[in-house]
């Protein structure tokens, strides 16, 4: 079988400026390079290790409807301290879709809300 490896995670948003600034003032993402990509705004971040490009689309673009739904659903991001990960994000204005609730023993998980509808669970394994 062809070996297959992860290169990036696309993220479309009408304003990818805002989009890349929540990741990396909020989530410690760093903005790797910017470039255009056939006319639009494209800001790729490494997030924990994954590359991200968040790209521009125009406003009218629909947004993805409410979980669940078929496809990709959302993204995971492990934290040390989840309950004080969502106080902090919760600080700063960031939605709480879930709070943290432990699912099994030395795991709990949370949902937050980030920029155009996309969901992310923050986990915390132990």
């Amino acid at each position: 079988m062809r070996a297959y490896r992860y290169d990036h995670l696309h993220l479309r948003s009408p304003d990818p400026e805002k989009a890349a600034a929540f990741y990396t003032g909020l989530l410690g993402a760093t903005e790797k390079t910017r470039l255009d990509n056939n006319g639009a705004l494209r800001i790729v971040l490494d997030l924990g290790g994954v590359t991200v490009f968040v790209e521009q689309v125009p406003a009218a673009t629909p947004v993805p409807p409410p979980a669940p739904f078929v496809g990709i659903e959302h993204i995971g991001l492990v934290v040390d301290d989840i309950a004080a990960a969502i106080e902090e994000l919760r600080g700063q204005g960031v939605a709480i879709l879930a709070e943290p609730k432990q699912i099994k023993p030395g795991l709990s998980i949370a949902f937050i809300g980030g920029p155009d509808g996309v969901r992310i669970e923050l986990l915390e394994r132990k």
